[in-house]
C-alpha cells in the first residue's frame, strides 16, 4: 500500500482499469455460468448469478466514471474468462475471482484515502460490500468456508509495508 507520496491519481487509474478489466470478466462469467449451470443442487446459485452479473455491470459503471473522473480513458478488454463443463469447477473459478477483486478494491480503498479521494473510496466500498456477498454466496453453493482474503493482493500484509 503506498502512503500518497509514491503514489499518484495516475496511478490509481491504471489500478482502477485493471480492476474494470476483472468487471468486465466477471460479467461475462456470471452470464455464461448462470446459464450453463444445470441440475437441482445449482437452480439457487444459478439465480444469484444471473443476479451477480447485473451487479457487476454497475460495479463497471461506477469504476469507469471514476476512471473519467481520474482524466483516464476506461479499459475496453475484459480479464480472459475460464469455463469448464464441471459446475463445481466453475464456481471455484467465480470464487477465486471474487477473492482477487476484494483483495484489490480493500487496497483501492486505501490508495484513494491516501490522495484524500475519499469520495472514490466511498463508492469502492459500496463495490465491496456486495463484492463480498458474491464471495458469501459462491462458497456456500461450494459448501467452504468463505475466504479470508485480508492480507491484500497476493497475500501482501499490510505488517510488510515500508
Amino acid at each position: 500500500m503506498a502512503d500518497g507520496s509514491d503514489f499518484s491519481r495516475e496511478h490509481l487509474a491504471e489500478l482502477l482499469n485493471e480492476d474494470l478489466t476483472r468487471e468486465y470478466q466477471a460479467i461475462i462469467g456470471y452470464v455464461v455460468y448462470s446459464q450453463v449451470l444445470s441440475g437441482a443442487q445449482y437452480m439457487d446459485i444459478a439465480a444469484q448469478l444471473e443476479i451477480h452479473a447485473k451487479q457487476e455491470l454497475d460495479h463497471a459503471l461506477i469504476i469507469s466514471r471514476q476512471i473519467d473522473y481520474l482524466g483516464k480513458m476506461p479499459a475496453v478488454t475484459p480479464k480472459p474468462v475460464r469455463t469448464s463443463k464441471d459446475a463445481k469447477e466453475m464456481l471455484r473459478f467465480d470464487l477465486e475471482n471474487e477473492n482477487d477483486t476484494i483483495r484489490n478494491y480493500r487496497d483501492r480503498v486505501r490508495q484513494c484515502e491516501a490522495l484524500g479521494e475519499f469520495a472514490m473510496a466511498e463508492q469502492i466500498r459500496q463495490i465491496l460490500v456486495q463484492e463480498q456477498d458474491h464471495q458469501i454466496d459462491l462458497a456456500t453453493a461450494l459448501g467452504k468456508e468463505v475466504p479470508d482474503v485480508s492480507g491484500g493482493p497476493q497475500g501482501r500484509t499490510l505488517s510488510k509495508r515500508r
